[in-house]
């Protein structure tokens, strides 16, 4: 299963085909974050330095077809706790210190009165 797909289809004319290219090559440029402007909104990606490619080339039925692929691995999910296991660690932690203490203070107390 794919996480997105996204397919758009459209007539270009040879200049708006070339400033598509040239913002595509632009953000493989800087690599990074990159945000596409594609007409009806804005894709961003985060792009590696590292990626694989595929030209392909069809000629036949009075038509010429060029697919550019361009493929790369996703960044690994990081794994965050949540926050609320995080707020529950912390009350924890002070009650056990806290009642450490008192302990230790009762032991003493015991100790000095026998």
């Amino acid at each position: 299963m794919k996480d997105l797909t996204f397919e758009q289809k459209r007539s270009l004319s040879r200049h708006e085909a070339a400033d598509q290219l040239t913002a595509l090559a632009d953000a493989l440029r800087e690599g990074g974050d990159a945000e596409l402007d594609l007409g009806p909104g804005t894709l961003g990606l985060r792009i590696p330095d590292d990626l694989q490619s595929e030209l392909e080339i069809e000629i036949g039925g009075g038509e010429i077809e060029l697919e550019i692929e361009l493929k790369w691995k996703t960044a690994p999910a990081r794994a965050t706790p949540p926050r609320t296991e995080t707020r529950t660690e912390k009350p924890e932690r002070k009650s056990t210190s806290t009642s450490a203490g008192r302990s230790r203070g009762a032991k003493r107390s015991t100790a000095k009165k026998a």
